[in-house]
């Protein structure tokens, strides 16, 4: 007979095996049914349109298309899905750009966006991340591309096109940032009055979609981690370590506007943490100070002359309007643009 362990052992192959082939069975699925799609899409746009892109489909005849097929082949063929479908071809005419790592729920998400240039980037960053539908449809309301191009502040058409092409390369601290920081998901009404403990306490409780928003890499350390220097002790509100750029991120939170001295305690903090914390593994901590506001030019005023990587970046309880965002960045743009010789 066989003993409790190799019994064990081949239960558990048993069950990897089969764990493998619901996976790739689902995934033959997937890539089945967005390729039945994309190609229904294309029967609607050239069959039924003459192949003009920009004409338009009556919503009577995609009801009655929608009543016969439902009946022929069940659910799945309402006129809003018929809709998409068709969306699906215009904006992906060439079926050989379709990734198998995105279902038929995310290209849902993603024919919605108008701009070619964010859409390709939301692709891109799903595929690498792995986002679900509900990440990626939060990133996408979050206007996270917008928001990661106003952080570069560096040449618009550049950044743009690096994002569109790659997605978000972590190569150096300034690549982590977001302008601003997005805390919808805490449901704090955009009026009300909190201390910068509750936040931190909101946050912890919600760790995963702050890990989310803050991107890339990051695993989540602690939170009011104390140092202690000549008796005195200090606490730095949360601390991360990003595995990519291999180095300890250390938030403070502020309330409203941004001090000179918040630059300062926060040039103390990473200081030691490069002392007494790092290893030599590790690189340079970084610090990011979210405020509620900040003058621009006190902060480069404040930073001048220091070696560390700090950046002060706001944070928001509501989604921003993407127009607003875009002309924060068109606004950026035209200031750089007056500072060349």
């Amino acid at each position: 007979m066989k003993s409790e362990n190799q019994l064990e052992l081949l239960i558990n192959d048993i069950v990897a095996i089969h764990t493998q082939a619901r996976v790739y069975a689902v995934r033959l699925v997937n890539d089945a049914l967005v390729q039945a799609n994309w190609e229904v899409g294309k029967r609607i746009v050239e069959d039924e349109q003459g192949g003009k892109a920009t004409a338009e489909y009556g919503k009577k005849t995609l009801t009655l298309l929608s009543n016969e097929l439902t009946q022929k082949l069940g659910k799945g063929y309402s006129r809003s899905n018929l809709q998409n479908m068709r969306l699906f071809y215009l904006k992906y005419p060439n079926c050989q750009t379709l990734s198998g790592k995105l279902t038929w729920s995310h290209y849902c998400e993603l024919i919605y966006i108008e701009d070619e240039s964010a859409r390709q980037f939301y692709e891109i960053e799903a595929i690498a991340a792995g986002w679900g539908v509900k990440e990626l449809k939060r990133q996408i309301n979050t206007s996270l591309f917008e928001r990661l191009l106003l952080s570069k502040g560096t040449d618009h058409k550049a950044e743009l096109l690096a994002l569109a092409q790659k997605g978000q390369i972590i190569e150096k601290p300034q690549d982590i940032l977001k302008n601003p920081y997005i805390f919808e998901f805490l449901g704090i009404a955009e009026e009300k009055t909190f201390l910068e403990s509750d936040l931190e306490k909101r946050l912890i409780r919600h760790i995963e979609d702050f890990l989310l928003e803050l991107g890339k890499g990051f695993m989540y350390v602690g939170s009011q981690q104390r140092i202690t220097i000549d008796n005195v002790h200090y606490y730095v509100d949360m601390v991360f370590y990003n595995k990519i750029l291999r180095c300890y991120v250390l938030i403070d939170l502020k309330m409203g506007k941004l001090e000179h001295n918040h630059i300062g305690q926060m040039n103390l903090y990473l200081n030691y943490y490069k002392a007494e914390v790092n290893d030599e593994i590790d690189q340079a901590p970084i610090g990011i100070i979210l405020c509620q506001a900040k003058n621009e030019v006190m902060v480069e005023y404040a930073l001048g002359g220091l070696s560390n990587h700090i950046f002060a970046s706001k944070y928001l309880y509501y989604i921003p309007e993407k127009e607003t965002l875009i002309r924060e960045i068109e606004k950026l743009q035209t200031l750089k643009n007056h500072k060349k010789p």
